[in-house]
């Protein structure tokens, strides 16, 4: 019994030394997840999860893209942070997805560039050029400093950069096995599981000129998802949700100036603009149509005090609707045209209920003061001949008959206010209540 005691804990202490020893070897991948277009809240989350990934020790870091492109800024940002990163970063583009205009860019950056079948990778022209009336030479310069920009990344990650400048002087897009043929990619990859594998061994250069060997085989998988502020901005500047936001923001301070000291739809319509100015700050906005849509709400406005028949929402209306299809200077961040018909319509909708009440206020004969007095009965409470008291609204006044002759206690109607005197007429007069 002794021999077989010894046997367990000699067991048992060498299935824990093997199990610390195997986890003590395992490797960690992190992965980060990016789809839509490249922003600066996009490029904040990569650079995050690089760091993340190289305080953690992770044997890569893996971006599994699929992107129509972005802006140039925020493509530079993301290029320049994988360039100098201490730890391998892998770009992967899964089935389906695509790196065009500065995905193109980004993948060409990475250490390691694998995508999936039915993918595609390319088109990486300028899109903005000729949106603000780009002069010939401006153009030249802006496709130059792209094409000196992607050779560059090209030739410094071993790959083809003859393929790169037609990419963006040419608009050149290749598929998967096109791009691997072209030596555009390393390799091609079904899944992740495939791409694990396939990495393991594979060697890299950091920028420090250290040479790292991946171990991907078996590696444990760490996700490193947005967290919930970043979830929120990226939200906020996708085009269609800023431009909601920021119609809200109008419509809740043009309610509030309707009908001040509600508090309520001006509080909210504050926030909404401020979020709205932020998502817009972050994207190619055309200035003339920030214009064009405040110059709405301004006519919308002046129409509620004046009295143009409707003539001033008319122009809000061309104004807002003009304003809202050219707000966006970038195809690849354009407004869905169903939405802007959505918003204008809903916006009209809402001036007409609007005005209407407003016309509707106006035409409504007063309910206080000395004008809502006209119409009401009175109680002579002296002889009026012509002139004497009467008692109304608890108040007695003096009044001016206009005819005949009243005795107190006989009611009469009250016709004109003048001042502090009142014209009234005797009530048998009018034909009775």
């Amino acid at each position: 019994m002794r021999k077989f005691w010894l046997f367990v804990i000699f067991l048992g202490l060498s299935l824990l030394l093997v199990s610390g020893e195997v986890s003590a070897e395992s490797s960690q991948v992190d992965v980060l997840r990016v789809k839509g277009a490249i922003t600066p809240v996009l490029a904040g989350y990569i650079d995050r999860g690089i760091e993340l990934a190289e305080e953690h020790g992770a044997t890569a870091c893996i971006i599994e893209m699929d992107t129509p492109g972005g802006l140039d800024s925020s493509m530079r940002d993301i290029v320049q942070h994988i360039m100098g990163a201490d730890v391998p970063v892998v770009v992967y583009m899964p089935t389906g997805a695509r790196a065009a205009s500065a995905g193109a860019f980004i993948t060409l950056a990475a250490h390691v560039a694998v995508m999936a079948p039915a993918t595609e990778i390319g088109a990486a022209h300028p899109v903005a050029i000729g949106e603000d009336g780009m002069d010939e030479t401006m153009e030249d310069k802006v496709v130059n400093d792209a094409v000196a920009y992607i050779r560059s990344i090209a030739e410094t990650r071993g790959r083809n950069a003859d393929w790169a400048e037609a990419a963006v002087r040419e608009s050149k897009s290749s598929p998967a096995s096109e791009a691997l043929e072209l030596g555009v990619i390393d390799f091609m990859a079904d899944n992740m599981d495939d791409l694990l594998a396939q990495l393991d061994g594979w060697q890299v250069t950091l920028l420090s000129g250290e040479v790292v060997t991946l171990e991907t085989e078996g590696a444990n998988i760490n996700y490193i998802g947005m967290g919930s502020v970043e979830r929120f901005l990226f939200a906020i500047t996708d085009p269609n949700i800023a431009y909601i936001l920021l119609s809200l923001g109008m419509l809740g301070i043009m309610l509030e100036l309707f009908s001040p000291g509600t508090i309520f739809p001006g509080v909210v319509g504050a926030i909404c603009l401020l979020l709205s100015f932020y998502g817009l700050g972050m994207l190619p906005v055309n200035y003339v149509g920030i214009i064009l849509i405040v110059l709405a709400f301004g006519l919308f406005i002046a129409e509620m005090f004046t009295a143009t028949n409707g003539l001033l929402a008319l122009g809000g209306i061309a104004s807002f609707a003009i304003g809202s299809m050219v707000l966006m200077t970038n195809p690849l961040f354009s407004i869905n045209p169903v939405l802007i018909a959505g918003v204008v319509i809903a916006v009209t909708a809402f001036f007409i209920f609007v005005i209407a009440s407003v016309l509707r206020t106006h035409r409504t004969r007063q309910q206080t003061g000395r004008d809502a007095m006209v119409d009401k009965v009175a109680v002579a409470r002296t002889t009026l001949d012509p002139k004497g008291r009467v008692f109304v609204h608890g108040e007695l006044w003096e009044a001016t008959v206009d005819e005949g002759k009243v005795e107190p206690g006989e009611e009469v109607v009250i016709t004109k206010v003048d001042g502090l005197r009142l014209v009234v007429t005797r009530k048998n007069k009018t034909g009775g209540e």
